[in-house]
């Protein structure tokens, strides 16, 4: 039964009373909420957070939170978030889910949009043990007459050594891999496994010249003053990149920056920042920057940008990727990911993990959107997967963003 059958058939909300030995048996779901609005599912998000939950960083309440109010109210995304709960009405499982306007059409997305590198539910782990295809089914049943279609992209299969319960459903492979590689406690045995010999001779070569340009510097931005610096030397750093390679900057508009300030500025549990900024000095000059979240012993890399010309040939922004994961490693991070897209520095400390998309019509209209973001993904996948067409396409942005720079310079 496809879940566009089950989206057209009656659903029923309250499931049958439990076998009185309950006690004995896995939990169910005993009723399953949609709530849009997120003040109104924060006791429930946080309840799951607190009590350990399976989820990656992009799903946490503070996170999401911060990028609905600052993205997602002003692109026209409204929550709909589907909550399940047992039977003592404690929630067993959250789905982040919002919904936009899209071709004419409703359509159902994972919150965070394009600065959620990964996309799951919030999963109680009992119930994690317990949850089949039917049950799942039977959930997103409930988003009957609530939108056309479900789009959900950038799904990874395993996370943290465990199966995403969502990989149950039908599916397909995403464009792109995410990346990601375990930490150790000594940093010098890794990057000797990770690297070879030449590679680490080179770097070294280019740590020394940056040193003799001026006192090079590692930092993580603290001071509200060091974050809203690093901020704006990485915006600008971003949109110079962007245009020498021909791609747009997602960091331009202005909302954008905010929700990215905001995070950084935003204080975390443990003493650190929701969104972590991280940067490689030459003297007073920002060469590099990174910035990224962290739960659970993970540091989850968002974004970073290098300074545009200068010092590119000492790899600037390798060069902080290297002392990052050395100080994850002295914090006792036990993984680190470079999050999903494929890049040549990612291999230094972070190895492929697939990904996976999921196009679930809800009605007639929402199948034709289905069948054809699923055609366009698979499209994209084997440009992606192919390295000679995929440089080509590279290789033809950077030649039409140089003359589309040169035309403007010459116009002013």
């Amino acid at each position: 039964m496809t879940l566009a059958t089950l989206a057209r058939s009656p659903v029923t909300r309250e499931a049958p009373p439990a076998p009185q030995d309950s006690s004995l048996v896995a939990p169910r779901v005993a009723r399953v909420e949609i709530v849009r609005d997120m003040a109104a599912a924060k006791p429930h998000w946080l309840a799951l957070e607190q009590a350990g939950c399976f989820m990656t960083p992009y799903q946490a309440f503070d996170f999401l939170d911060l990028w609905q109010r600052h993205i997602g109210a002003g692109e026209g995304v409204t929550p709909c978030i589907l909550i399940g709960f047992d039977d003592a009405g404690a929630p067993l499982f959250l789905l982040p889910l919002g919904r936009r306007a899209a071709a004419g059409l409703k359509v159902i997305e994972f919150l965070g949009g394009k600065h959620s590198n990964f996309n799951m539910g919030l999963w109680r782990a009992d119930y994690l043990a317990a949850v089949t295809a039917d049950d799942l089914r039977a959930v997103f049943a409930h988003l009957s007459g609530e939108a056309d279609v479900v789009s959900l992209g950038n799904q990874p299969l395993m996370w943290a050594g465990r199966d995403n319960p969502l990989a149950l459903l039908p599916h397909q492979a995403s464009p792109s891999f995410g990346f990601s590689g375990p930490l150790q406690a000594d940093f010098e045995a890794l990057f000797d496994a990770r690297t070879s010999a030449i590679g680490r001779r080179k770097m070294r070569k280019k740590e020394r010249t940056l040193a003799g340009v001026g006192e090079v510097t590692f930092a993580r931005a603290a001071t509200e003053a060091d974050i809203r610096r690093v901020a704006e030397d990485f915006f600008t750093q971003k949109s110079a990149r962007m245009r020498a390679i021909g791609l747009p900057d997602v960091f331009a508009a202005q909302d954008v920056r905010d929700f990215v300030s905001a995070g950084a500025l935003t204080p975390t549990a443990a003493g650190s920042r929701l969104i972590e900024l991280y940067t490689l000095s030459v003297g007073d000059t920002i060469v590099a920057t990174m910035g990224g979240v962290c739960a659970d012993g993970r540091f989850s890399a968002m974004f970073s940008s290098i300074i545009h010309d200068r010092f590119k040939t000492e790899s600037p922004g390798e060069q902080l990727l290297v002392r990052v994961v050395r100080d994850c490693c002295e914090r006792g991070l036990h993984t680190f990911d470079l999050g999903v897209g494929e890049a040549n520095y990612k291999s230094m400390f972070c190895d492929p993990d697939p990904m996976f998309d999921s196009d679930w019509p809800l009605t007639a209209k929402g199948r034709a959107f289905a069948l054809m973001h699923r055609g366009f993904a698979a499209a994209k996948r084997a440009v992606k997967q192919n390295p000679a067409l995929w440089n080509v396409i590279v290789a033809a942005r950077r030649i039409k963003a140089r003359l589309t720079n040169n035309s403007k310079s010459e116009a002013a």
